[in-house]
């Protein structure tokens, strides 16, 4: 599979690299003088942690891009981009389209193949009232930051054809299962034409209980070219026993409207100014 405007060479990222070029070093320090192998071997170890923050640290674009913002041109227009992740949900999952057609939002919402294969009528409904479907992998695995390439592309592959099979239209954006990246995505990702996307600011709505603690991560300081992570399946339940998303929802879409923010989703904010 190839970029939709073809072949483009990917250029790696400097910490890649910086790594290959570390480990080369540190073989030959050790060729050229064997009493050097303690200060190659730290080297090499420095050389991993720093890998591994890439990989765990969710905002991070030091393995290669990754959208944490909107472009100018939505932040001139006041925009931000709500995104929902791990569904479809057949039971949450339409009560958030009605609630955000009585505010007149459009967001993504990031599916599971596996789960936007179980519900595709749920998918087609999405697309259908005007909001956008990504890839969030097929199996949404918290060992994907582990995999090989070969098995990181075949998370991302599985999942675009589904979702394409089922919308019509190829995945444009990509979010890694909890954030945390694989080591061997950005050349995969850039070889299917997609874009990582992570986020400004996210709710904690999967551990946390408490609808204002959840509204108050996501609005403090919100602005325009925010983008802003829920969950439509597997959010906490709160007090009440409805899902923390349910109750924070309709108070972040009135926090917009009070800001004069418009949710639109990540296809509407990449649009150039006419």
């Amino acid at each position: 599979m190839t970029h939709p405007s073809g072949p483009v060479r990917w250029h790696g990222p400097v910490l890649v690299k910086a790594s290959l070029a570390c480990h080369v070093g540190a073989v030959l320090a050790v060729v050229v003088e064997s009493a050097l192998w303690p200060w190659a071997a730290g080297l090499v170890v420095l050389d991993h942690l720093l890998l591994v923050f890439g990989v765990l640290s969710p905002r991070s674009s030091w393995l290669g891009a990754n959208m944490r913002r909107l472009p100018d041109a939505a932040v001139r227009r006041r925009e931000v981009a709500l995104t929902l992740d791990d569904g479809p949900d057949p039971q949450v999952t339409p009560v958030v389209l009605d609630l955000l057609d009585a505010y007149g939002a459009k967001v993504t919402f990031f599916c599971i193949g596996e789960q936007a294969a179980r519900h595709p009528q749920l998918v087609r409904e999405i697309l259908a009232r005007g909001h956008s479907v990504q890839n969030h992998t097929h199996r949404h695995s918290h060992t994907f930051s582990f995999n090989g390439p070969e098995r990181a592309a075949q998370e991302v592959d599985r999942s675009q054809d589904t979702l394409a099979r089922l919308t019509g239209e190829r995945p444009q954006f990509f979010r890694a299962p909890a954030g945390f990246r694989n080591m061997f995505l950005a050349p995969v990702l850039h070889e299917r034409g997609l874009r990582l996307v992570s986020w400004t600011r996210r709710g904690f709505d999967t551990v946390r209980r408490d609808p204002a603690d959840v509204l108050d991560r996501l609005t403090r300081k919100l602005g325009p070219g925010d983008i802003l992570l829920l969950h439509d399946r597997g959010s906490a339940r709160a007090a009440s026993g409805k899902p923390v998303v349910l109750e924070v929802l309709p108070k972040l879409l009135q926090r917009l409207q009070q800001l004069n923010l418009k949710a639109v989703t990540l296809p509407q904010a990449m649009e150039t100014d006419a």
